[in-house]
């Protein structure tokens, strides 16, 4: 026997410990301990279908998770998320409840949080600066009722206050500082399942994944997405009215590598140039869409394609075709071309 493997996975299991707790009636209480001789803990807190009538639950002082799913809360006002064991949390989820409105306080102490769940909620606006100061980097609002979303949920505006004094030809005076804007850290977006007629303006925040599915969008305007250089995965699946995609609407997301198109049936055509800037895209989904056919020019922007979905189950891939010898001689002259097959359903 190997005693060394068996030391490191014992060592292991010390590392990590995940045990149970006593916890607020109906809640479940998850402790995962860390470190040698449990120095470090962490507790995930799950009060998912307790009821709306608490403000707020006693959790313990080092709950990192808190899950109040499924709770039929319809105000998040700034008392139910204060107290001991909330200023730690570094995930909330608030889905599936009744949630029509959130005070602009409601997070404000929630000073470590990252990742927050409103999806499955009856939310139409959000305040300015709701989220402000928080580290957000996964922020899910799907399966709403917003129209509108604006980066100033994400802003301090507080009051004005003066930074410099000009004393110039003997007169005094206060030159005042803009509000200050914080600069969103959002990482992850899911706006899809809301009444939003546009693309909202998302500039400079530094997405990696986004989410529009089921918007009623009719038309991708031209440099829809400026400022989301960092994004690699978009999805604008199932726009119920989605008829036109303008040349050069993806052409600042040089990084992406997935993008869905996919149950757009209004979609009928798509001109080469809108692939323009999108030289980093592997996979491109227009299944159940409108869109039967890519025109050949487009894979001169997607240089680095890999598959294409079309249709209904038509799969297509990027291939060379060699071609005859040209000068000088001994090359062959090689053509990209795509070619397209049925993908088979049988098992």
């Amino acid at each position: 026997m190997d005693y060394s493997l068996v030391a490191i996975a014992l060592l292991v299991c010390a590392l990590h410990v995940t045990a149970t707790r006593s916890c607020y009636p109906g809640c479940r209480c998850e402790v995962e301990s860390f470190g040698l001789f449990d120095s470090f803990s962490l507790t995930k807190v799950d009060c998912s279908g307790v009821g709306p009538h608490f403000a707020p639950i006693p959790i313990p002082l080092d709950t990192s998770y808190l899950d109040l799913s499924s709770n039929a809360l319809e105000t998040i006002t700034d008392s139910m998320l204060m107290g001991p064991g909330y200023t730690t949390l570094v995930s909330l989820d608030l889905s599936k409840n009744h949630i029509a409105r959130v005070n602009s306080g409601s997070f404000s102490k929630l000073r470590y949080l990252e990742t927050l769940n409103l999806s499955h909620n009856y939310l139409d606006a959000l305040p300015d600066g709701c989220f402000s100061g928080l580290p957000l980097t996964d922020v899910d609002l799907s399966n709403n009722r917003l129209q509108e979303f604006r980066l100033d949920i994400f802003s301090s505006k507080g009051h004005r206050k003066p930074i410099t004094v000009d004393l110039s030809n003997n007169r005094l005076a206060l030159v005042f500082r803009d509000p200050h804007i914080s600069s969103p850290n959002i990482k992850s977006l899911n706006l899809s399942g809301n009444k939003l007629a546009s693309v909202p303006k998302l500039q400079n925040v530094p997405l990696r994944y986004l989410s529009l599915d089921g918007n009623p969008i009719s038309v991708i305007e031209e440099n829809s997405f400026l400022g989301l250089e960092d994004l690699s995965y978009l999805s604008l699946s199932g726009l119920p009215t989605l008829s036109v995609i303008k040349p050069n609407s993806f052409k600042s997301l040089p990084n992406l590598q997935g993008l869905d198109l996919s149950n757009n049936m209004e979609l009928k055509s798509l001109s080469s140039e809108v692939f323009s800037g999108l030289q980093s895209l592997q996979e491109l989904d227009l299944s159940n869409s409108g869109v039967i056919t890519v025109p050949d020019k487009a894979l001169k922007y997607l240089t680095n394609i890999r598959s294409i979905t079309l249709g209904q189950n038509v799969l297509c891939q990027k291939t060379v075709k060699h071609g005859q010898f040209h000068r000088p001689v001994g090359h062959f002259k090689n053509e990209e071309v795509i070619t397209c097959d049925f993908i088979s359903t049988s098992l």
